[in-house]
């Protein structure tokens, strides 16, 4: 059981008044009121103090208000405060939002009780006289604060306050019942409330200062000031708190547009949907004729329903639907075609999805999604919460059902996909597991069955793969193709990682990996169907005029435009706007020589730019290295500069270790906790080369450090890879010794991961 603070609070707000009410005095025609959340008697540690001086025009008011500010401000209390009458405080709440909403919870203090009692049924009679206009307002208040601050449920540091789900989104409901158009919050909105109070009261506690933000570093101490056991725990109580305040935010303000008819009709009132589903005032609701008690469908085709009609399931009919009955294990087919019409309705089954977990009915259709609810992801790639997560990639599954054979296995292993993350070890192992168990509840045949468990299982096959591998190695296609076995994986497999990517966010899923991964689909397709592996794509003519010119060259070629950051199945970019490029191939043309290919990553990382991917070969005996680069921000550096700037290297004419070194001593240092580099040698990812992963903390020069550590041990750099995951890199590089061959000798491989991790430490 958490610890609670309201309490205190409370206690907090009683001494205060008590105090003020001393510094007032026996004082005719004043009154001393507390709004906000003084108002509320919600006086944190660090809150400040939201005081009004009402008079009625008397003299000497200033120096009354002096003889309260003074004392007020010398203890060191923050205070928020005015002297106004009764009419001049409704004439600006009348014009400012935040003053209205403050003088909707003003409470008495001290002085002329009838004052104070003026102003609030003043307020009041304004508030909901100009409802229509100002509930309107406070609507696009929450949306905007919502743009800026994020969802509380889904974010890393929440703004306790400010964010989607936190405190001000109660205070809106609260707003929108004042005007008599919806009811008070409810006992599970009171209790989400005082639950995200507490946690803002412990970080107040915690820090000592005024704060909303709940920072990583901060999470462990206040959890532990809740009486719970690691930050983990109270991310998944906010998260759950945050969503139930969210549902009933939104709640609030359709039934306050309905109130005052700016909603267009849609429908007419009570227009059947199915079987025993109709819709009225632009809700799902139960047909009179309904009896959930008897009807364990109903629950999955009101969903589907409401999903495919764009509508929200209404509250009230949510708890009726809490009446149905389990459904039968197996699942009967009309439940499993309303599923997967659930699931199929795209992005608006989101809001369904959110709205029957409200009521614990998600869990009671699929147990083991308890594991996963309001489950944090520390992970600054990922957007949502675990379970929040897999909804949100169901939905953008939806979107690609038309490219594979079997739209609702789809649809299933998106929404099963990372179910692991609930149970200990790897989440892709044990998440097949529960996929498999999921599978048969829902009465699917055993093949379908193991087919959905294989794509959790492998649902990171092709992303990692195609980014961290280089795919001209034959090695590479042939442990994909052994991997999937079949064309029916692979497709199911590629819309996977299309829509995991895109429900991420955009840091996990961009143009350069949808093209990777597309590519390395099509090298599969090729080797399951027993053809020859296509050849490596040959050079194009600028780069064969620089092969014959003998070098050293170099040429600077802008990539195409930036489509999209998704695509399809068949690997047809669509659905994002296109952006200008950002991305760009450099070749290097030189007389072969070791270290060629790191030297020339050091000139990139000089210029700002990102070396993605970078693949050397040799024509007779001059060396032509490809890099696939983007700048870290801002535009591609002049292409004139940085091919004079390679050429200056291969001649030795420039200091690139200089330059890189002043660069890093230019850099901000880290302020985080870094946890220590890792490097591993893989063997089997490549029949003609090491593969040296190096997983690290981001920083400029990074791929040069390596390279360079890499070429004095004595070897070469024949591939790269790099992935960058947030602040934290996956770089891969394809190395082989001095004879050409992979590394097998104990000494040699030893000392290749202690110089790498030299290089590493000493950054």
């Amino acid at each position: 059981m958490t610890v609670s603070f309201a309490a205190d609070r409370t206690s907090r707000s009683i001494q205060t008044d008590r105090w003020l009410g001393e510094l007032l005095g026996a004082e005719s025609g004043v009154a001393l009121v507390a709004v906000g959340g003084y108002g509320r008697r919600e006086l944190l540690p660090r809150s400040d103090l939201d005081v009004l001086l009402l008079h009625d025009g008397r003299d000497g008011i200033a120096e009354i208000a002096d003889r309260i500010w003074y004392p007020v401000w010398d203890s060191g209390a923050e205070l928020d405060h005015a002297v106004r009458t009764v009419p001049q405080a409704r004439r600006v709440a009348r014009g400012d939002l935040k003053v209205a909403l403050g003088l909707l919870s003003a409470r008495h203090v001290a002085g002329n009780a009838d004052l104070t009692e003026s102003l609030r049924v003043g307020a009041l009679t304004d508030w909901r006289e100009a409802a229509p206009t100002r509930l309107g307002e406070l609507h696009e208040a929450c949306e905007e604060r919502a743009k800026s601050s994020g969802e509380l449920a889904f974010l890393l540091e929440p703004d306790l306050k400010e964010a989607r789900g936190g405190l001000r989104d109660v205070h809106a409901i609260q707003a929108v019942a004042a005007a008599w158009v919806a009811p008070a919050p409810g006992p599970k909105v009171r209790s989400a409330y005082e639950q995200i109070m507490d946690a803002r009261h412990a970080l107040h506690e915690v820090t000592g200062r005024r704060l909303d933000r709940l920072v990583l570093e901060e999470q462990d101490e206040v959890a532990r000031a809740l009486g719970l056991l690691d930050g983990d725990v109270l991310l998944r109580m906010l998260a759950g708190a945050a969503r139930t305040i969210s549902y009933a935010v939104d709640h609030a303000f359709r039934q306050a547009e309905r109130a005052h008819g700016r909603r267009r009709r849609r429908r007419a009132e009570r227009q059947p949907l199915a079987d025993g589903v109709v819709s009225q005032d632009d809700e799902v609701v139960l047909a009179r004729a309904a009896d959930p008690a008897a009807d364990p469908v109903l629950v999955l085709r009101a969903a589907a329903t409401a999903a495919q009609a764009g509508l929200p399931l209404a509250p009230r009919t949510l708890a009726r639907l809490a009446e149905c009955p389990p459904v039968p294990v197996p699942w009967p087919a009309a439940a499993r075609d309303a599923f997967f019409a659930l699931l199929g309705a795209g992005h608006s089954a989101v809001s369904v999805w959110e709205a029957l977990d409200q009521e614990g009915l998600i869990t009671a259709l699929i147990p083991d999604w308890e594991r996963v609810r309001n489950r944090p992801q520390r992970n600054p790639l990922h957007r949502f919460t675990v379970d929040r997560h897999l909804v949100e990639t169901a939905a953008y599954a939806a979107a690609l059902t038309r490219e594979v054979a079997r739209p609702d296995l789809l649809l299933l292993a998106a929404l099963l996909h990372d179910i692991g993350k609930g149970w200990p070890g790897d989440h892709s192992v044990s998440g097949a597991v529960v996929a498999r168990d999921v599978c048969h509840r829902l009465g699917l045949p055993e093949a379908d069955s193991e087919l959905v468990a294989a794509a959790v299982r492998h649902h990171l096959l092709l992303p990692v793969a195609a980014t961290r591998r280089d795919l001209d190695d034959p090695a590479t296609v042939r442990h994909v193709a052994g991997t999937v076995g079949s064309r029916a994986l692979l497709e199911l497999l590629h819309a996977l990682a299309i829509a995991d990517g895109q429900a991420t966010g955009s840091a996990a899923w961009n143009d350069w990996k949808a093209t990777l991964v597309a590519d390395l689909v099509r090298r599969t397709e090729t080797a399951l169907a027993g053809e020859p592996a296509p050849a490596p794509d040959p050079l194009r003519a600028d780069q064969l005029a620089l092969v014959a010119s003998g070098g050293p060259a170099a040429i600077v070629r802008p990539g195409e435009p930036a489509g999209p950051a998704s695509g399809t199945v068949g690997g047809t970019v669509g659905g994002l706007a296109a952006t200008p490029a950002r991305s760009a191939e450099v070749t290097v043309v030189a007389s072969d020589r070791p270290g060629l290919l790191w030297r020339a990553a050091g000139v990139l990382a000089s210029h700002r730019l990102v070396v993605r991917s970078a693949n050397a070969t040799s024509v007779e005996s001059t060396a032509v290295t490809v890099f696939d680069v983007a700048p870290e921000f801002g535009e591609l550096p002049d292409a004139e500069l940085l091919a004079s700037d390679l050429r200056r290297m291969l001649d030795g004419r420039l200091d690139v270790a200089g330059r890189l070194e002043r660069r890093a001593r230019a850099a901000r240092p880290s302020g985080a906790a870094i946890p220590a580099p890792k490097v591993t040698l893989i063997d089997d990812a490549s029949d003609t080369a090491t593969v040296v992963e190096v997983r690290a903390h981001d920083a400029p020069g990074l791929l040069w450090r390596v390279g360079r550590a890499l070429g004095d041990c004595g070897l070469d750099v024949r591939a790269a890879r790099v992935e960058t995951l947030g602040a934290e890199v996956v770089d891969v590089f394809y190395v082989t010794g001095a004879d050409g061959k992979p590394l097998i000798e104990p000494d040699m491989r030893r000392d290749t991961v202690a110089f790498v991790l030299a290089a590493l430490d000493a950054h």
